[in-house]
């Protein structure tokens, strides 16, 4: 029951792809300290502090909510992998992707890892608290994000499924250097 439950609430929250102007989302909350030196290294973030988005050693960073009761999310994972080994190609080391499970657990936020052998960071957010300080976005949801002194600054919204990476790492670049 509760898996039918959480499905329903998954495409509930699931929207029609578009890309989006950048809209002003509150970004006030702390992740968890990542939890390999891997993903440590990789946010420029210490072992076992909670962190903001405006930490994270990055230029850009990207976040997707997702959840792994989504069927586009299951379905992108692949596309999402594609995107982070797309961004590691780049000349720029300074765009990081992280992804954030909205109303997933941690045990199912690994399962989603591992299922999907995703490479960058994923962390929980089981009681919807950050979906919900984000203005419930449906999933999946992806953020282009510039830290700044000021706080982080979303520049660069994209609702549903990506269809072409290479456009939206396009886009997204594209958008970056607009902010400036």
């Amino acid at each position: 029951m509760r898996f039918f439950i959480i499905s329903v609430i998954a495409l509930a929250i699931s929207v029609v792809p578009c890309f989006g102007q950048s809209d002003p989302l509150n970004l006030d909350f702390n992740l968890p300290g990542p939890q390999t030196k891997a993903h440590q290294t990789y946010l420029g973030i210490l072992p076992g502090q909670s962190f903001t988005l405006n930490q994270v050693k990055a230029d850009i960073l990207i976040v997707e909510i997702f959840s792994m009761y989504c069927p586009i999310c299951q379905r992108e994972a692949t596309k999402v992998n594609q995107l982070y080994k797309t961004i590691q190609a780049l000349d720029n080391p300074s765009v990081k992707i992280i992804g954030i499970g909205a109303g997933n657990s941690a045990f199912e936020v690994a399962f989603f890892k591992e299922k999907y052998k995703i490479e960058f960071p994923l962390f929980s957010d089981g009681n919807f608290r950050i979906h919900k300080i984000l203005g419930e976005k449906g999933t999946p949801f992806f953020m282009g994000i510039s830290p700044q002194k000021t706080g982080p600054k979303v520049f660069f919204t994209h609702s549903g499924e990506i269809k072409d990476i290479h456009l939206f790492v396009e886009r997204l670049l594209n958008r970056s250097q607009q902010r400036n």
